[in-house]
């Protein structure tokens, strides 16, 4: 029998590259494709691993991550990078969850596309070792795009894996992935610069504000630093304005009991508040509304409802903008 892999699949180019060479030895590849609220490998026309999977011709496992995910982004134990964005932690987050997944599959070992040197926190020989060995997963992670400059894994070992079939790319350049993608006719993933929101520093600013000062972050939250404009009122009273049409539908679903306004005499953004308004901090939302609604001229009102309670202001002139800014986050 063949033996059988486990692959990180996250729909990019280096992924689905260290799929298919384990696919051109034989080896009976299982993808695993992980699922946060920053990271969704979602393109226009649908999830990229899906359509990867598709092109491989092999089976995807969707694991979407809670909690635990959430306290490590809280606190990584590796620090992150410019923006909130933990990547040796949550490399290693991921492939410790992989790891829990190979008895379960019955497979033999854990592949991913990590390339030797190609980002600068996570993917330096002494980081790609140090994930290795605090994932739990050992000699039993293998890197197919870089194993020829790493030390061989035990797949290679015991003969799994043909290492001299393996590759031995190093750096940040993707020529030779380009090249190895033309060759095989591999049209089906993500672009290089599509990847983790936390990266974005307005999401980082946002999900950093949300750790301070919010309570435990439910999902809802999280996939709320993506979209929208976000100010502080004070500690516990936050809103969220959308920017067009879409982010307002998405708001308006992840109210919940939340406070929602949106203008009634004139087309305008809808804004969503956590927390409890007083009627005063409802006439200054009003106001922060009121800026944003293009058209509206001299008094204009504004509709608000919250779980049972519900009922309509009539604001005058927007927000200075220089008050604007120091709500905004």
């Amino acid at each position: 029998m063949s033996a059988r892999a486990l692959v990180l699949l996250s729909g990019g180019l280096d992924s689905l590259l260290a799929a298919r060479l384990l696919l051109e030895q034989g080896i009976d590849v299982t993808g695993v494709n992980f699922v946060t609220p920053f990271f969704t490998g979602r393109g226009r026309e649908g999830r990229w691993p899906e359509r990867a999977a598709r092109a491989l011709g092999c089976e995807l496992r969707v694991v979407a991550l809670g909690a635990d995910y959430v306290e490590m982004l809280r606190a990584p134990r590796h620090g992150r990078g410019r923006g909130m964005n933990p990547c040796e932690d949550c490399h290693g987050f991921m492939l410790r969850r992989a790891g829990e997944l190979l008895e379960r599959e019955g497979a033999d070992f854990v592949a991913s596309g990590e390339v030797l040197g190609q980002r600068p926190r996570s993917q330096r020989r002494r980081s790609l070792e140090r994930i290795a060995a605090e994932c739990g997963l050992g000699d039993r992670l293998l890197r197919p795009l870089s194993a020829r400059l790493l030390e061989p894994t035990r797949p290679e070992r015991q003969g799994l894996v043909d290492r001299e079939r393996l590759l031995d790319i190093r750096g940040r350049s993707r020529k030779r992935q380009l090249e190895l993608a033309a060759r095989w006719g591999l049209t089906e993933f993500s672009a290089p610069a599509g990847g983790c929101s936390l990266t974005d520093p307005h999401v980082s600013r946002r999900l950093r504000d949300l750790f301070e000062l919010g309570p435990e972050p439910a999902n809802a939250a999280l996939r709320q630093c993506l979209s929208g404009r976000h100010f502080r009122l004070r500690p516990d009273l936050k809103a969220v304005l959308g920017r067009n049409q879409a982010e307002c539908q998405r708001l308006e679903r992840l109210a919940g009991r939340r406070l929602v306004m949106e203008p009634v005499t004139v087309p305008g953004p809808l804004l969503v508040a956590s927390g409890r308004a007083t009627a005063a901090e409802r006439e200054l939302l009003g106001r922060l509304l009121l800026g944003y609604t293009g058209k509206a001229r001299g008094r204009t009102e504004i509709a608000w409802r919250q779980g049972t309670e519900s009922g309509r202001l009539a604001v005058d002139e927007p927000l200075p903008a220089g008050q604007v800014r120091q709500l905004e986050i």
